[in-house]
């Protein structure tokens, strides 16, 4: 059986995953606080006929090997954390962290951690997420308050009438040494793994935290034009692909057509 149908097959689904990868970043793209993914391709084994170095029969040394190589497979895929676009909101609970680091929540009954920063409050007065995930250290504000403003420091002041400050608390800033490693949970969350390293939470600004930022929100890191792009390629490959399966095909045909 010619070998280049199962390569082939290899990469057309080594596309069909780029391109899956490139779909989900488009549809995330107005998504507060995502970050876009990236698809990392390796080779696979190879069939050795001949070893580059070995030695000929006549005494030379042969320059160059016989390797023919088995595909393509996905070797992972990686999310991409760089900045994402800042938009004001004038929302006094949207925060935003400019650099590295994570919002802290509580999410059930474990911790896991967010860039989203459009928080609101929940039928208590505490700070939560959309989805109802408090903000940790929790911050609860009182009816009575006014104003809130957070500091670059993570500073936040509660103020009520005639700007009295009715309480003052600390939002902190969550850092990894391998943030790609994080677990994606979905609902703009991020669950710590031992290739991501234990949390270290700190004061924003300081250890490398990224400081805070008042009325704004981070929108996604995707480019439109960039993940377009990345789907014209992938789908080029992926037609590349099925025309060696093709052109594999015909050369069977032509092996089988030699004996009428």
């Amino acid at each position: 059986m010619i070998r280049s149908l199962y390569s082939a097959a290899t990469g057309m689904g080594a596309q069909q995953m780029k391109t899956d990868v490139v779909a989900n970043n488009l549809a995330n793209a107005s998504t507060t606080g995502f970050k876009k993914s990236r698809a990392n391709f390796e080779d696979l084994m190879y069939r050795t006929q001949l070893i580059a170095g070995q030695t000929t029969p006549g005494g030379g040394q042969v320059p160059t090997g016989i390797q023919v190589g088995m595909g393509v497979k996905a070797a992972g895929i990686q999310k991409v954390f760089t900045q994402g676009d800042y938009v004001e909101t004038g929302n006094e609970l949207d925060f935003a962290i400019q650099g590295k680091g994570f919002f802290r929540v509580t999410h059930g009954a474990e911790d896991l951690y967010t860039r989203a920063g459009n928080f609101t409050l929940d039928s208590e007065g505490f700070i939560t997420t959309p989805g109802g995930d408090r903000l940790q250290p929790e911050i609860s504000v009182p009816p009575e308050a006014i104003t809130i403003s957070l500091q670059e420091d993570g500073t936040l002041t509660i103020f009520g009438e005639q700007d009295t400050i009715l309480a003052s608390e600390n939002v902190l800033v969550s850092t990894f040494i391998n943030p790609a490693g994080l677990y994606a949970v979905g609902q703009n969350l991020f669950r710590p793994t031992e290739a991501s390293g234990d949390a270290q939470e700190g004061t924003p600004g300081e250890d490398g935290a990224g400081t805070t930022l008042n009325n704004w929100v981070e929108m996604s890191n995707v480019s439109v034009v960039e993940e377009m792009v990345n789907m014209i390629v992938g789908q080029r490959a992926y037609e590349a692909n099925s025309k060696s399966i093709q052109t594999a095909d015909s050369m069977l045909s032509t092996a089988n057509g030699l004996k009428r």
